[in-house]
């Protein structure tokens, strides 16, 4: 049996959005219990040219809604990105997974051979929808996801793998 592009896609972001989502809460316990600023834990990078925690869970939510419009043929819905504290980030993950959840599987099924063409550090990009999902959206999805993980893992937060991966559907 072969998979759909909506199962290799929408139900992927949500899982891994609800563990992001729940990190930023354990993030805000660590912050509570260790009487530390949650903006400077927001602003934290793992190194000096990489985004800080904020920025890497704007990337991870543009990336889960950006890709789903694009395999549905819709245009890319913009978000401002003003973000700064744990409850903004969440509020902003509930908003992408609401969006991400409204499409059908209809609606993204059959786009493997779907021309995609954007931008990527100004240059232009075309992919088909298979190619684009699996090399390059989900990649970067999880690049962006796995780096706010590792930096509220290197600020102390008590997470582990599971954590990071979510709420494994069927366990």
């Amino acid at each position: 049996m072969s998979i759909t592009m909506y199962a290799a896609s929408v139900p992927v972001f949500v899982q891994f959005l609800k563990g992001l989502s729940a990190v930023l809460d354990k993030a805000e316990a660590h912050c509570a219990a260790k009487k530390s600023d949650p903006l400077a834990l927001t602003g934290s990078r793992l190194i000096a040219d990489m985004f800080p925690l904020a920025r890497q869970v704007q990337i991870a939510t543009d990336f889960a809604k950006g890709v789903t419009a694009r395999l549905a043929g819709v245009d890319v819905p913009s978000w401002e990105d003003t973000e700064k504290s744990i409850p903004e980030l969440k509020a902003r993950i509930a908003k992408t997974i609401v969006y991400i959840d409204s499409f059908k599987p209809a609606q993204i099924d059959g786009s493997e051979g779907r021309e995609i063409s954007l931008k990527v550090g100004g240059n232009p990009m075309t992919f088909k929808g298979q190619t684009y999902l699996l090399m390059f959206g989900m990649p970067n999805f999880y690049f962006h996801t796995a780096a706010a993980y590792s930096i509220l893992r290197a600020n102390g937060v008590d997470i582990g793998k599971r954590d990071f991966m979510g709420p494994v559907p069927g366990m």
